[in-house]
């Protein structure tokens, strides 16, 4: 019997070894890391008309002004560093590890006071419109 469609198999047996994916989409994170100077950088990861997930890279002292999204709700997950998190007339300190939603309609914003740098990976749904 041979393999399934999309399957390889194996020189030494009749199982496969990898199945070959074509829905499956996967992302290197930490290689697709890019700062500026001047400002914060967005990096897209993933996209849809439902969702979208981004990684926010911050220099030391960078920030992201505060601001709304009337329709979508944003999840920061603080992947490295940490930084100072605002969402609606809160501000709470975070560090790796930790996250934090923003609401639909909610003011936010982030900045990093520190002197290292801050990763982190950002989610919305629905995306923001263009």
């Amino acid at each position: 019997m041979g393999p399934a469609e999309g399957e390889k198999m194996g020189a030494e047996s009749a199982r496969p070894l990898v199945p070959i994916r074509k829905l499956m989409k996967t992302a290197e994170l930490f290689g697709m890391l890019g700062f500026s100077a001047e400002k914060l950088s967005k990096i897209g990861v993933f996209a849809s008309e439902r969702f979208s997930c981004d990684l926010y890279c911050f220099e030391a002292g960078q920030d992201q002004k505060a601001h709304t999204h009337p329709a979508s709700d944003k999840v920061y997950v603080v992947l490295e560093g940490g930084g100072i998190f605002r969402v609606g007339g809160e501000e709470q300190r975070l560090a790796a590890g930790q996250a934090v939603l923003a609401p639909a309609g909610q003011e936010h914003g982030v900045s990093n006071p520190g002197s290292e740098r801050m990763i982190c990976l950002v989610f919305m749904s629905p995306p923001p419109e263009k």
